[in-house]
């Protein structure tokens, strides 16, 4: 139920809701908090990019970030069993559910990789310093001003840095959160912060689903053993006919071919080969179809090189790695009418769009969520050159604070 502590259902608009919350004294110094303090929060940022946190790896960040939630005041600051990170700033109406905010704390880059985050003028660069340092920075900074600023919300929120957010992450920390009834029941209203950017307000939750393709063969030398089926061969057939399949422009659809192993030397047959598919559609379906193009194009290939008298020597295995429910939230819901009712207040020019997010699991189990940038910009993510310009940051950062006061209220 909205949570508006001094309405009536019926009669507030969410153009007006906003408007009230935004009059409020300790949220007009909690926005003042937050355009004074970016050059602290650049610090916080290039300390944070400098722990490294690859899939499955999170631990030294995650604890980075509890000792954080503690320095701040939160309730109940601790890590879960995946390596949730997560901790509650009370509201007035404890009983009333709560409106979480998340960033996910992993990167996409393999332990090991060089980070060395630094500053060049106004810019911050290093790798995962926009996706999603600048994320989980914006939660401590809304949590601080707050705090500052003594805003008391209705209802609690809940701040969550997750973990597996990244690659074959698969989304595994929220989906851990949304399995548990107790967060279920909790929440009921989830805004994920990811990446930098203020223009868009994800409601559409794009799917995919990844397999690892795996081709085996007896092997041998490449001149005394020519003529023994090659895996490489194999998959190499069929990638090149599951390329042929038509895919639609809307819904949109793709699939990528973006990892290939196998063999030992120049002038050895390869006993295995691998493959690693991304099949992406805002369309379950669509990706039903991909799924059954793949898997036929590989069976043939394989079905071909078994007919030369190595049947028995030949196996395959596909692995689902990965996938990712679709789903879309109505622009209906209070919590879209309320995200695009902020931008309106703060005459900020933003659009409704589709990503593959954290959002994913709580839109794909019809909870009300949506996906907002923490502001400045940001490029060369996923890449050793990414890079975060703090200018304009302050702006994600009330629209995400005037969005969650929103929705759950607030009793100054």
């Amino acid at each position: 139920m909205p949570l508006w502590s001094n309405r009536t259902e019926s009669a507030v608009s969410p153009v007006q809701e906003v408007a009230r919350v935004a009059e409020v004294s300790a949220v007009h110094t909690a926005f003042a908090w937050l355009q004074r303090h970016e050059r602290e929060l650049s610090e916080l940022q290039l300390e944070l990019a400098a722990i490294p946190a690859p899939p499955f790896n999170e631990q030294e960040r995650g604890e980075w970030l509890r000792k954080q939630f503690v320095k701040l005041g939160l309730e109940d600051a601790r890590v879960d069993e995946i390596g949730n990170v997560i901790a509650r700033y009370p509201g007035a109406d404890p009983a009333a559910r709560a409106v979480a905010l998340s960033a996910h704390i992993d990167t996409v880059f393999p332990a090991g990789t060089p980070l060395q985050p630094r500053r060049e003028g106004e810019k911050l660069y290093g790798p995962g310093v926009s996706d999603n340092a600048s994320g989980v920075v914006a939660l401590l900074a809304i949590i601080q001003a707050m705090r500052e600023a003594k805003v008391r919300p209705t209802a609690p929120l809940v701040f969550i840095g997750n973990v597996g957010e990244e690659g074959e992450g698969d989304l595994r920390g929220m989906r851990h959160i949304f399995s548990d009834p107790q967060w279920q029941d909790a929440i009921g209203y989830t805004i994920v912060v990811d990446g930098a950017s203020s223009d868009t307000i994800v409601t559409r939750a794009l799917g995919s689903r990844r397999f690892e393709v795996t081709v085996r063969g007896p092997g041998g030398h490449s001149w005394s053993d020519f003529g023994a089926p090659n895996p490489i061969v194999m998959l190499a057939g069929a990638i090149e006919a599951f390329s042929k399949i038509d895919v639609p422009n809307t819904p949109k659809t793709t699939f990528n071919v973006g990892v290939i192993s196998g063999g030992t030397s120049v002038n050895s047959i390869p006993e295995s080969a691998t493959m690693r598919v991304d099949l992406r559609s805002s369309s379950s379906e669509e990706i039903n179809r991909l799924e059954e193009a793949l898997r036929h194009a590989i069976a043939r290939a394989v079905a071909r090189a078994a007919h030369n008298g190595f049947a028995g020597e030949i196996s395959h295995e596909i692995r689902l790695i990965g996938s990712r429910p679709a789903g879309e939230v109505s622009e209906q819901a209070r919590i879209v009418q309320v995200a695009r009712a902020v931008d309106q207040h703060l005459q900020n020019s933003s659009h409704l769009q589709r990503a593959s997010t954290d959002a994913n699991i709580p839109i794909s189990l019809g909870f009300e969520a949506v996906a907002l940038g923490a502001g400045g910009t940001g490029g060369g993510a996923h890449t050793l050159h990414e890079w975060y310009d703090p200018r304009g940051r302050d702006l994600g950062l009330k629209r995400v604070l005037l969005t969650a006061l929103t929705l759950a209220g607030i009793s100054n």
